[in-house]
């Protein structure tokens, strides 16, 4: 089959490799459409140890069963599905208790680390095990189901949250993850929805997708703005979709006292932390990883409409030319946002 390989940092190829044969528990899911995830941009250079070569990667995807495992009875030659991007264990501690997403020794599709490597979806075929497979509802195509997964991501993080109705919010980072936030926290009724980032562009498709508000984080005039907007308390959520010191400190600078502020960004490993600020006005600060059971939701958002993927399209193209494709977003061309990928 034909693949689209990490060989070396920064360096692709589209070549022939050996097509993969599902175990007694995998379906062989042959690839229709599988999105450029910004985790496979920053990896590609190294920095982040979760990409070594040589590897396919690629984890947001959808496409058809073409061959079953032995011990498959569940599922059927020609089913249209998409898959969650982590392989966790069913008899895990984490797992039984509802928390597949911190199962250990968890694999990740299309990332190579220390610890494991697990090929992706950037090819003709991919093998996934039964217990990760979600079918698609027919009003979905399988672009739009290949966007499932990080509208999970976000759907994760919202729930974490546990906004109310007309709870206000701060998203900071309007990229991928935080135009779904926006997206989810005004289905779940929360206003205002402040977006914040330094991109127009992206503020702008934010305003579209259901920002009320929209700030440069450069602005002088940001904090007074939210404090403004918020009755003068700070937001009473607010999701960090970037990850570095300074959006994380943005985050909590712009949360009410007694407030939540949920971590989805993870660029730095490590980052400054504001411990007094967080302590003294009794901060609620979490973590938020991965999906864990968001996808039958996620679906029937996308195939109902109140989630729109296809607004954060910017190009399909053939898997062949995705080396072109990850050069331009790791160079980090302008009004660029999710490009699919067709083998």
């Amino acid at each position: 089959m034909k693949a689209l390989v990490l060989e070396t940092y920064n360096h692709f190829e589209f070549k022939d490799v050996e097509q993969p044969v599902p175990a007694a528990d995998e379906v062989l899911v042959k690839v229709a459409a599988v999105g450029i995830c910004g985790s496979d941009v920053h990896g590609i250079d190294g920095s982040t140890r979760r990409r070594q070569p040589p590897v396919i990667m690629g984890h947001e995807a959808s496409g058809e069963i073409v061959a079953l495992g032995s011990a498959v009875t569940d599922w059927f030659l020609g089913d249209r599905v998409t898959f969650d991007s982590t392989i966790y264990k069913l008899d895990d501690w984490f797992t039984r208790r509802g928390m597949y997403n911190l199962s250990d020794h968890r694999v990740v599709l299309g990332v190579s680390c220390d610890d494991y490597r697990r090929h992706g979806a950037f090819a003709e075929y991919v093998v996934v095990p039964k217990h990760i497979l979600y079918r698609l509802p027919e009003q979905v195509s399988y672009t739009q189901a290949a966007m499932a997964e990080p509208v999970a991501v976000a759907l994760h993080a919202v729930s974490l949250g546990q906004p109310r109705i007309h709870d206000s919010a701060v998203v900071v980072g309007a990229g991928m993850i935080g135009l779904f936030v926006i997206q989810l926290l005004k289905v779940a009724g929360c206003s205002p929805i402040i977006a914040i980032d330094r991109d127009d562009d992206k503020l702008q498709l934010a305003a579209k997708l259901g920002a009320t508000h929209c700030f440069q984080s450069t602005s002088p005039e940001l904090e007074e703005a939210v404090l403004d907007l918020t009755d003068g308390r700070g937001a009473d959520q607010v999701y960090e979709a970037v990850g570095i010191s300074e959006t994380v400190q943005r985050a909590i600078g712009s949360v009410r006292k007694g407030g939540t502020v949920t971590l989805l960004g993870n660029l730095a490993a490590e980052i400054d932390f504001p411990l007094q600020s967080v302590v003294t006005r009794q901060i609620k600060v979490q973590g938020s990883c991965a999906i864990c059971g968001e996808y039958p939701a996620v679906l029937e958002l996308i195939a109902s409409g109140k989630v729109n993927v296809d607004a954060l399209i910017s190009a399909e193209a053939p898997l062949s030319e995705g080396a072109a494709w990850f050069k331009r977003l790791y160079e980090q061309e302008k009004g660029l946002v999710k490009v699919i990928l067709k083998p």
